[in-house]
């Protein structure tokens, strides 16, 4: 038998009219998004579907948005067929849709709960102007370097470890600015400022990380029936570390590469990338080319999906 790993996308995800086919098709599906409208108290659905691509892009409305998308994508395959994932991990925000999909939390906490992670974020940060640049094609080291070369401009941190070749970093966009041109310089093939305007993963965000420890520690979270990956550790999340880790991601770096190597050391043979976009789909192809990736997030990647199951 072949195992799946479950693994969902995080902030920068969104798209206007995501998730759209599944909510018109599949009633569990609407069920979701009815459910979430519901807790939040306004209508997401109708921001999703057709709102525009700056009001999705607000973090207080793309964190419970791609959460919404990706349960309600994940629920649709639940009622069409008997799959199970191995291990499951998410990229960021992605990581409350693998503890629900592990069954460490519940669809009805999680919303509120991530509404209160947005806010935090949002709320914590002093006046000033902040970005995020992904750096394709420069190693670690010069990056840390250059990072250290602008700390007279601001302050600049690494967000992300994405893939090879591809590291974030995050921080005030007066250092960000001078460092992008460092980069090219030392090397980098190109990189690529992010549609973010918070400095995500950084210790900018300790008072938010703080402030939802508060609220981490109000849930009562059950015991996970699947492995889920720490994005803080890429090691398993224990029961006992869940408030810990969840706060502390907020601020810390990403490590995705290594999530990816450690669900692959476990035993998984086909990723399936579940919400919009396909971001850690290609994420996933640098770090090993022969694992088999499928992405679920349209008709067209659900009728893909389903083929390539059939065959396996």
């Amino acid at each position: 038998m072949k195992k799946f790993a479950f693994i969902f996308p995080g902030q920068g995800s969104q798209y206007v009219g995501m998730g759209k086919y599944f909510y018109d098709n599949f009633k569990e599906s609407k069920d979701v998004f009815d459910r979430a409208d519901d807790i939040l108290k306004f209508n997401l659905s109708d921001k999703i579907f057709n709102g525009t691509m700056d009001e999705i892009s607000e973090t207080k409305i793309t964190q419970p948005g791609i959460l919404t998308v990706s349960m309600a994508i994940l629920e649709a395959l639940k009622s069409i067929c008997d799959i199970k994932t191995f291990c499951t991990a998410g990229l960021s925000l992605g990581e409350y849709s693998a503890l629900i999909c592990s069954g460490f939390l519940d669809f009805t906490q999680a919303i509120p709960l991530v509404q209160k992670r947005a806010e935090f974020m949002v709320s914590s940060l002093s006046d000033g102007e902040y970005g995020m640049t992904a750096v394709i094609g420069l190693s670690e080291e010069k990056i840390l370097k250059v990072i250290d070369e602008v700390k007279n401009y601001g302050v600049l941190e690494v967000a992300n470890y994405n893939c090879p070749g591809q590291i974030v970093v995050s921080g005030e966009v007066s250092a960000l600015e001078k460092a992008e041109e460092l980069f090219l310089e030392n090397g980098a093939i190109k990189s690529v400022r992010l549609s973010v305007k918070a400095p995500f993963h950084t210790s900018f965000l300790s008072s938010a990380a703080e402030k939802f420890k508060v609220e981490l520690s109000k849930i009562n979270f059950e015991e996970s029936k699947i492995p889920v990956i720490s994005n803080v550790t890429a090691e398993e999340i224990s029961y006992d570390s869940l408030v810990g880790l969840l706060s502390k991601q907020v601020m810390s770096s990403v490590l995705w590469e290594k999530s990816v190597h450690k669900m692959i050391e476990m035993g998984t043979d086909v990723f399936v990338e579940i919400g919009p976009g396909r971001t850690l789909s290609g994420f996933i192809k640098k770090i090993d080319r022969k694992i088999t990736v499928l992405n679920v997030e349209d008709q067209a990647s659900l009728e893909k999906f389903l083929k390539v199951l059939s065959e396996v």
